[in-house]
């Protein structure tokens, strides 16, 4: 029994909501990751801060492997938008005059290489997504020549 003209079936809008919660969770987790890492950047070891650097790229990787595990630039996107909007929120100064990510050596380096971190980890999400887009078809999934049977 399908649905009547101009009306979505039960499986389509089961989809889209399954998609819709998927992207959710996505931008969910770059927020997660974005307060953790606004709380936590400047620990380090003597002047160098290892923490600002590994939230960075946790934050690129995320985005990468998300592109990549959706199979689409938005599943790279959202965890991004989700980090940018948070850790930006969270850098600029309240009514009161204070501020979450300070302006020192290690708030810049988590607010600028983690940004720049995302914008390549959205890019390979989506470099990995046009290539899989682009390549050909396995070996196995070819369909057969009729001439000749291969």
């Amino acid at each position: 029994m399908s649905a009547p003209p101009g009306r979505p079936s039960q499986q389509v809008r089961g989809r889209a909501w399954a998609t819709a919660a998927a992207y959710g969770l996505l931008f969910v987790f770059g927020v997660l990751q974005a307060a953790v890492g606004s709380f936590q950047y400047s620990r380090g070891f003597g002047n160098v801060p290892l923490a600002a650097v590994g939230f960075a790229l946790a934050i690129g990787v995320t985005t990468a492997a998300c592109g990549k595990g959706v199979r689409a630039t938005g599943g790279a996107l959202a965890p991004a938008i989700g980090w940018l909007l948070t850790a930006f929120l969270l850098a600029m100064p309240r009514p009161g005059g204070s501020v979450v990510i300070t302006n020192t050596l290690a708030g810049q380096v988590y607010l600028y290489a983690g940004a720049l971190a995302a914008a390549i980890g959205v890019g390979l999400g989506a470099s990995a997504w046009a290539r899989r887009q682009a390549a050909p078809p396995p070996r196995d999934r070819l369909p057969l020549n009729r001439r000749t049977g291969t």
